[in-house]
This record gives structure tokens, sequence and C-alpha cells, in this order.
């Protein structure tokens, strides 16, 4: 057999998987078989070498036949620092600085598809330059509980604004020849127990709110890789899931790409060889040694799965389509010459990260106009809380980022306002992380509350910045939060501050929802995420008015946990028995569970106010009934009727009257984001397929449009709904 020619090869497959151009099935098919000959050049032993890791972020490559090892990354929110070969300790390099992009909460926020582009684009740029084939993110988990550790990696609660937003981010990143990770598939929406806990959904549940993002990732985004997660689902392990692997993402998704473990996620050979796993991560090794025990060969799907196919209970077949699809992400990524080399660091990702942070960040409470500050007359402001100094690039897990800088919420107020008088005191101390394990504040908590009331006295204006942080059962990978309340002893620091002054300016350091009994005494509310390099600069564009807000909350604040939809239903429902969890809230996730119990939350989905005012009018629909192969098409004239200038989101929400099957009140199905001048007025369109109004049958296993009569709902948050238009549709069940 000739040998194939891989630099060639390369060439040509650029141009059928990078999106150059358009290729005939005959050139597929020719792409194929180069990959195809390639493969019969093979061991047995250098194909399964590349079916699982050999450190911590890379799997072999073939020296001998030209194929180059694959190198991976953490970071959704930016590209890690340079890791050891064997073990979690830092390399301490100095030239592996990056630019620290908000999480994905922040990003989901903006409701924009625009920023979401803009910000895989950034990120890719970084990775590509960092020499990084794949970029371990975004992840579209669905926000299920407030407690999640990590949901501030995640893009909220609602299936179909995730997949809106997920789409532009991994065509960003891929645009650099850096293949986007999708994760974590699926139903990894806790930490606690992550590792083992056997997840029950309904077959309705997966596919109407924890399917969407990822189906649309795999079919719309042409994601080249997605991550499993670590639980299990129905009793198999998701990363070696029949069902999951082999039946939806591969099958009925045609996803075409590779599928990777969490790190560790792997725990059988043959399931892992049969049930669709192509790269093994992580396995076996504990991050503090080295030895025979924890050697890659050791691996899963290393010397164990040779075995299985040397005594034929595996068909050799089996790692061949593996180590093909592998091979099609390389030629994607690393064998990909004509990629850009990237950029690190530059002006454009700063601009980038500080336009997302800015339009992310949601004003929450705004009474008498508190915010913006006036600038133009000095003011003595203090500033109050751990969160204005502490760095929250670092900590969180996996995530956690080395930027060349971070602006600190307190330095970007001081470097906006130099004239102003501005004094700090830290008011209160966290628990300090270590091991997997919270220490006590190394503080006197009472001490530093009286210096805060001290502080506070005479000033024209207090901003307290508090929150969470991403220290372990905060924030935090591993680890679920142990409460629903402000940590730390904020909730009384901030009422005793109120009996000493009232404008009291609250900005949330978060990524989750939080008890809110102590609103009543801020005048101002703003929640500030975990917003990176720029997050100081940010949240002071905000504060002055540089930034008008225009931030949407992408989850539901319930008033108390119990108010939550898993939370309502019990132990069995969040955390589990440690063995079995049962999603029992189905498909009444977030606001689905609020608008249809009528449970009113603290704050809605979507929820977000400006400094000027937005007047909605004029809503009307293209037609009033309606076929399946139509598009709803509904337009109204949204009028900025306050002082300044300043974006709205326009939601549209579809609701089915008189169902014969239990749905949410109401669900969102578009989003429009529009910028207006004062006094301007613009018209705003929002289209909605037909077909997205159907809803999954269990029995039939397709889904179902329910004809009858229809309402469209227009407003700016889920709860706050200025028209409602009827419509129908006529077509009875296909």
């Amino acid at each position: 057999m000739r040998k194939i020619n891989l630099i060639n090869a390369c060439l040509l497959f650029v141009f059928c998987f990078s999106g150059h151009i358009t290729l005939t099935a005959q050139e597929s098919d020719a792409i194929e078989d180069e990959i195809n000959q390639i493969i019969a050049q093979l061991t047995l032993e250098e194909k399964v070498a590349m079916c699982h890791a050999q450190s911590k972020f890379s799997s072999k490559g073939v020296p001998r036949l030209g194929i180059p090892e694959l190198w991976m990354s953490d970071g959704p929110h930016g590209v890690r620092a340079e890791v050891n070969w064997d073990d979690w300790g830092y390399s301490m390099w100095t030239n592996d600085s990056i630019t620290a992009f908000p999480a994905l909460t922040a990003l989901a926020s903006t409701f924009s598809k625009g920023l979401s582009y803009e910000y895989g684009k950034a990120i890719g740029e970084e990775a590509r330059y960092r020499n990084k084939d794949v970029l371990l993110g975004p992840g579209v988990n669905i926000y299920r509980t407030p407690l999640n550790g990590r949901n501030f990696e995640y893009m909220g609660e609602d299936p179909y604004l995730a997949s809106e937003l997920v789409v532009p981010y991994i065509k960003g990143v891929q645009e650099n020849g850096v293949a986007a990770c999708v994760k974590h598939f699926v139903a990894n929406n806790q930490e606690l127990w992550r590792d083992h806990i056997n997840v029950e959904v309904s077959d309705r549940a997966l596919n109407e709110i924890y399917f969407p993002a990822f189906k649309a990732a795999v079919e719309e985004g042409n994601v080249w890789s997605v991550m499993s997660a670590y639980n299990q689902l129905r009793g198999q392990y998701c990363s070696h899931n029949e069902f999951l692997v082999n039946e939806v993402l591969k099958k009925k998704w045609n996803f075409d790409g590779v599928l990777i473990t969490d790190w560790g996620a792997a725990h059988d050979s043959k399931q892992a060889a049969l049930y669709g796993l192509d790269i093994e991560m992580g396995t076996g090794t504990n991050g503090l040694t080295y030895s025979e025990v924890n050697h890659y060969e050791n691996y899963y799907m290393a010397g164990p799965m040779k075995e299985l196919v040397r005594k034929g209970e595996v068909p050799e077949e089996v790692v061949d389509e593996k180590v093909r699809r592998i091979l099609r992400l390389m030629y994607r990524t690393t064998l990909d010459k004509t990629r850009p080399f990237g950029s690190v660091n530059s002006k454009e990702h700063q601009m980038v990260a500080r336009r997302v942070a800015a339009e992310g960040i949601v004003l929450l409470k705004n009474e008498e106009k508190l915010l913006p500050l006036d600038i133009n007359k000095k003011q003595k402001i203090a500033i109050i809380g751990e969160n204005a100094t502490r760095m929250m690039t670092k900590g969180g897990g996996s995530s956690e980022l080395k930027p060349k800088y971070e602006i600190s919420p307190l330095e970007g107020l001081k470097n906006r306002l130099p004239d102003h008088e501005i004094t700090y005191a830290m008011g209160y101390s966290s628990g300090r992380a270590q091991y997997g394990m919270v220490l006590p504040p190394v503080f006197d908590q009472e001490e530093l509350k009286k210096e805060a009331l001290e502080t506070v006295k005479d000033a024209d204006v207090v901003i307290f910045y508090g929150g969470l942080n991403k220290n372990h059962e905060q924030d935090c990978e591993g680890g679920d939060r142990l409460s629903y309340q402000l940590p730390f002893g904020q909730e009384d620091l901030i009422n005793d501050l109120a009996k000493v002054n009232k404008n009291i300016v609250v900005v949330l350091i978060s990524g989750n929802a939080v008890e809110m009994q102590w609103e009543k005494n801020a005048r101002a509310v703003l929640q500030g995420w975990y917003l990176g390099s720029e997050g100081g600069n940010a949240l002071a564009d905000v504060i002055v008015g540089d930034v008008n807000p225009s931030g949407k909350l992408p989850f539901t604040f319930p008033k108390k946990l119990e108010d939550n939809s898993a939370h309502h239903f019990g132990k069995m429902s969040y955390p589990g028995d440690s063995i079995n969890q049962e999603y029992k809230d189905d498909i009444l996730v977030g606001y689905r569970w609020h608008d249809t119990k009528k449970i009113k939350p603290k704050y809605a989905f979507g929820y977000g106010l400006s400094y000027t005012d937005f007047l909605i009018s004029n809503v009307t629909l293209n037609k009033k009934t309606f076929n399946r192969q139509e598009t709803i098409i509904a337009s109204c004239d949204v009028k900025n009727i306050g002082e300044l200038e300043g974006k709205e989101v326009v939601q549209f929400y579809v609701e089915k009257v008189k169902s014969k099957v239990m749905r949410a009140k109401k669900e969102l199905k578009a989003f429009s984001k529009v910028e207006l001048k004062k006094g301007d007025t613009q018209e705003v369109k929002g289209e909605v397929d037909v077909l997205s109004l159907r809803y999954y049958d269990e029995e039939m296993k397709d889904w179902v449009l329910e004809p009858g009569d229809y309402l469209l709902h227009v407003g700016n948050s889920s709860d706050n709904i200025r028209k409602s238009i009827k419509f129908s549709i006529v077509e009875q069940i296909e």
C-alpha cells in the first residue's frame, strides 16, 4: 500500500472542514478515503495511543507518519496557565499570561449573539497563540439550582437562550483553527457527588430542556469536539453511555467530531470502546504522584482496550472509527496549515472583555435614580467589602486563570474618579479554601464591621461589593454551595450599614442567585458577575453612567430556596441520596416553574433595568393562522422615552392555550436587542419557526406539533409582558 503524504492530504482536508468552501459529496468521500488510507498504515498500538492521554493535557501522535500530538487547554473564560506534564502543579512559565474574559453567566446576560461571536473569536485567537488545538469550553449545562458550584461557567436556565449564544461562540473560536469543546454532556447540573451520581430524567425533559444547547452546538455550530459529563445517566456513565453517545450524539445528531472525557470520567474499558468514547483524559492521576498505578498505559482505553481487541471482544474497526474522528479533528486544527497564528493580550481582546462585562452587568434596583453617580459633583464615596479588592480570576476550579492583569472594582472606580474622595474598608472576610476545606477567616469580623461602620458615617454614597467568591463551597468546581444566603455575615453587615447611611449601592459579585432579604436596605443593586481582566473598569463604566446597563438575568432569582423547582420536590430531586437523583421538576425549570406554578420570584428571568425608559407598542403578527412550514414574525415598536441613550432586550414568549399535555406557561422563542438614542423609535422583529413550538412525545419518541390556539407574549422580562396576541396553528399532528 502506498504511503500517504499527510501534508498534501491535510491541505485538501482544510478546505473540506474549515468552512472555506462547500464540498460536493464526491469531494467529501475523497477526503474520507484519504483518512482511511492513513488508518490502514497504523499499528494497533499507534491507534490506541491516540485514544488516551500522554500527559495532563495532550494525547499522542504518530511521529513516523507526521501525525502530531493533540494539545488541549481548560478555558471557557480564558486559556489556562501551563501545568506540569504529569500533575496539576503549574509549570511557572513566564509567557502564559492571558486575557481573562467574563464568566459565561455574564456573556449570557448580554443577550447578544454579536458579543458572543466576538468573545469566541478573541478567546480562540488566544488559544491559537498558545498553540492549543482544543479549547475546553463553552459550557451549556442548564441552571437548575442556585447551589450548583459551577453555574458561573454556564449560560443560564433557558435552553433557547443558551442555544442562540453557544453557536456564535463556537464559530468564533473555530475560525482560528482551534476546536471548541462544548461541555458537559449531559445533566451535570450539580457538583456534589458529580463523579458518580446517577441522574434519572424523562425523555421529554432531556429533549426540551437539557439537550437543545448541545444539539445546536453540533447541528448549527458544527462543533468539533464534545466533553462528557462526570455523572451517570440512567445507570451508565455519560462518557460511555450507549443512549447518549451512540444513539443521540453520533447517530441522531450526526456529530462527526471527537467525544472527550472530562478528566477522570471513564470507568470501563469495554463500554468506553463500544459506547462512543474517542479520547480518554485524566484517568487514574491523582495530581500528586506518578507511579505504575497511574501510568497512562493503564488507562481504560490504553492497555486494557488493546487486550479486548486482541481477544476479539472489541472489533478493531471500533478503534479505527475513534482514530478516524481524531484525525478529522487534527486536520481541522493542528494539521491545518492555513490557520492563523493568533494573538494574546491585545488591546482588541481587552476591549472585547470590557464590552461583554459592561453589557452583562444587570441593574436590579435603582431607587430614586441613585445610579449613575453624579460625577460632576465631588462626592465622598465609601467602598466596603472584600470583593472590592479580591482577584476573581483565581480559584473556581479548572476555569481559574493567570491574567496579565485584573482591574479590581476599587481600582476601576479610583481610575475613573481620581478627583473624588474614595475611602475603603474591608467590612468582612471570607474563609480560605485549602485542599477542599474551608478554613476560618484570618481577620476578626467584628473589628472589620466596626471599621466599615465608621467609614460610611459621613459618606455621600456607599458602594458595597459583596456576593460570593470562587472558593470551595462558593462558586467553585468540585462542590456545591451549602446555603442560599450571602456568606460571611454580609447580610447583617448590609443591614447595619443602612442604619448609619441610607445611600447604599450593593454590587453582587457572583455566578449564582442569592437570597436577598437585605435588599430593602439597599437603594440600588447591581448583579456584577465574575468579569475578568477588565471587571473593575466595566463596573465603573456602569456605576458612573459611561455605559447604560442593559444586561438581563439569564436565570431566575427565587425569593427563597424552596421556591426553586429542584428544591421544591425534596432530597431525591436535589441533591439525591448520593447514589441516585430524580429530576422531579421535569420540564418546569427556572421561569417555566415560577410562571406555571404562580410562584413570584425575587427577580425574574430576563429582568434588568436601565438608566432610561422604554415603551413597547404596536405589537403585530404577520398573520393569525399558520401551518408547520411557516414562520411567525412578530414586530413591535420600541421607543426610548427616557433621558439617556440605552439598549433594551425585547423578549418573545409563546404559550399554548389549553394544551392536551402539561406545558410551561410560556417559553422564550425569540429575542432582539436594540440600541436607541433619547426619543428614538425603532421597529423590532422576532421570528419564531412554527416547528419550534412542538413538544416531545415520549410514547411516539418524536416531536409533535399541537394544533390550536397560542398566545405570543412580548415584553422585557418573563414577568413583565407588555402585549399578548392570539394566533392559531391549523396543521394536525405530524
